[in-house]
């Protein structure tokens, strides 16, 4: 069993779709699963479709009517007859996405998000597995909601592990084709939940566990794991193999190429990842197996925009002790901040965290209570794991530095 994820910006068009199946016939496709995100930037399109839902009515109609013209647009690309029953098909998930907006009386904002965005992953593989049927591909359709399981902690949903491999072990014929969705699950009343932004790549690590697959294929339009991103570094080199350990570290720190929760259920059966290009499908890629460190051994970059540092110290000047900093750390939590980067000394204490959830002002109000708290918005984080004295200076070079931090294989830099 191997099981395949292929991203938003592989199936992002009509092309896009034809080369996923290209890639399939070029690899091989027997006893495979293949994990689709939704296409293109869709998941964008849907946030806007939620913010309109809750701050702006009048713009609602607008921007879910944006959503069908892109998805209608790859339907008349890759279907002749527009009597294909895939229209009827694409048009009942609408009647359901309209049915929802039209009658939910939830107002907290993270269900409506989980309940809404998911329809850009099943209208993708609703079309690609349609698709693939009509060349000659056959295969099954699967809702990904009936496999993994989780709690009710809606945007970044908890996988019950005990309920999904159950569910995946009884209900899943390993000897077809089958397309699933990316980054959904279900809670116990069987209400849509996500896995947090990216968790397409995580939702493939979850099969490959539980399905004992003998791999698991990242399908990326880079040629494989690059020491760092080409957006925001020159000269980016590819790592041929890297550790699941030095992964996981490079995933903890914000390396885009891999969700963080990945590896974790790879590493645990030893199934082998492999980070592949859908350009360019028969070359190598890169492996993340169990191997030792990285090949080659050179500094990888990673870059985290538009994080949040607060710096907080005493108001009588008094030491920052194991309670204040408890304290600080259950407010982190409980308004949903990731945090990446902490720092004290005997009166301060500095964090760098995501904003993600829009949870700032309340949190700074809590703060500012017991604390005097400087804040510096929009910051970027840099991470360099196995520095040396240039990669170093090539990140310094010409910004204000507002935190510096230091370990044995990594250092971390707040610059404004």
């Amino acid at each position: 069993m191997q099981v395949f994820k292929f991203g938003g910006a592989s199936v992002k068009d009509a092309d896009g779709v034809k080369n996923l199946a290209s890639v399939l016939n070029q690899v091989g496709f027997e006893n495979t699963l293949v994990v689709v995100s939704a296409m293109g930037k869709m998941t964008n399109a849907l946030e806007l479709v939620i913010k309109n839902y809750f701050d702006n009515k009048t713009e609602l109609q607008s921007s879910i009517q944006d959503v069908k013209k892109y998805h209608n647009e790859i339907l008349l690309d890759l279907f002749d007859n527009t009597q294909h029953p895939i229209f009827k098909k694409v048009a009942s998930v609408f009647e359901d996405l309209d049915h929802f907006l039209k009658h939910n009386k939830s107002p907290d904002y993270n269900f409506v998000y989980d309940q809404t965005i998911g329809f850009g992953e099943l209208l993708s593989t609703i079309i690609i597995s349609e698709y693939l049927n009509s060349i000659g591909i056959k295969n099954n359709w699967k809702d990904v909601r009936d496999f993994i399981k989780t709690d009710n902690y809606y945007r970044r949903a908890n996988v019950n592990w005990e309920q999904t491999q159950v569910a995946i072990r009884n209900n899943f014929d390993k000897k077809l084709l089958n397309i699933t969705q990316g980054f959904l699950g279900s809670d116990s009343n069987n209400f849509t939940t996500t896995l947090g932004r990216e968790g397409s790549d995580y939702t493939a690590a979850i099969f490959a566990y539980c399905l004992n697959a003998q791999s698991a294929t990242i399908w990326k339009d880079v040629p494989g794991i690059l020491n760092a991103d080409p957006r925001y570094f020159e000269n980016a080199q590819l790592l041929h193999s890297i550790s699941y350990r030095e992964a996981i570290e490079l995933a903890f720190y914000g390396a885009s190429v891999i969700h963080p929760k990945t590896l974790q259920p790879l590493q645990q059966k030893e199934i082998p990842l492999f980070v592949k290009s859908f350009l360019s499908p028969r070359d190598e890629g890169t492996k993340v197996c169990k191997d030792i460190g990285i090949t080659p051994n050179i500094p990888c970059f990673i870059v985290k925009k538009n994080q949040v540092l607060v710096s907080l110290s005493s108001l009588d000047f008094s030491y920052i002790v194991e309670e204040n900093i408890s304290e600080i750390f259950k407010l982190l939590h409980y308004y949903k901040m990731k945090v990446d980067v902490i720092q004290n000394s005997a009166i301060s204490f500095s964090v760098c965290f995501e904003n993600s959830y829009n949870n700032l002002e309340r949190l700074l109000q809590h703060l500012k209570a017991k604390f005097k708290v400087t804040l510096n918005e929009n910051v970027s984080l840099y991470t360099v794991r196995h520095y040396n004295e240039q990669a170093i200076t090539s990140i310094e070079k010409g910004k204000t530095l507002l935190l510096k931090q230091l370990t044995q294989e990594t250092i971390q830099i707040v610059t404004k």
